[in-house]
């Protein structure tokens, strides 16, 4: 499903454990193998999981990637104010950070990037979707900077969401549409 070239991303995804973070970055990562371009994914959770911190990296690029850590990421996805207050200064000049307003009461002023707030848990909420504003937060990636062709990025939700999980899948469509109109 090749089409259009996208310049190479480095996306740090950070939240609590049970957000979704870990699944948000794995659909990510998989329009990279279905797009055919070179991809990581590097989890880091804490041992508490759920209520614990969680990010994960995801380098998606045309070139082989010489190591799955993230230290300047062009792109960050904060879903709570610690993950966003942890990563802000990391991300590159010209970078883009998307974060849940839901969550993330207060965004520390920087010039040099883009600052997209999108009360993504809520917008998932009002939509029957609870638990899908990581989904939400990936549509709003998608709309701010395209990393993938359109049909790809269905095609990743449709890899990641599990067969016992099927009754999900219109679901997390749903959620990535609600995302890109966000």
């Amino acid at each position: 499903m090749a089409g259009t070239t996208y310049p190479d991303r480095k996306i740090v995804l950070a939240g609590f454990g049970g957000q979704g973070v870990l699944f948000a970055g794995k659909v990510i990562a998989y329009t990279g193998l279905i797009g055919d371009r070179e991809v990581s994914w590097l989890p880091s959770y804490g041992p508490e999981m759920r209520g614990g911190t969680a990010n994960c990296s995801v380098s998606l690029a045309a070139d082989p990637i010489g190591s799955p850590l993230i230290t300047a990421p062009d792109v960050l996805i904060a879903m709570n104010q610690p993950s966003l207050d942890k990563f802000i200064d990391a991300v590159v000049p010209g970078g883009l950070i998307i974060a849940d307003s839901t969550l993330v009461q207060s965004i520390p002023e920087r010039s040099d990037v883009t600052v997209k707030a999108i009360p993504a848990a809520d917008i998932a909420e009002k939509a029957g979707l609870k638990g899908l504003g990581n989904i939400v937060l990936v549509g709003a990636l998608f709309a701010a900077d395209p990393f993938c062709d359109p049909e790809v990025l269905t095609a990743a939700i449709e890899k990641c969401v599990p067969a016992r999980k099927a009754a999900m899948l219109d679901k997390n469509k749903q959620a990535l549409s609600l995302g890109i109109e966000a």
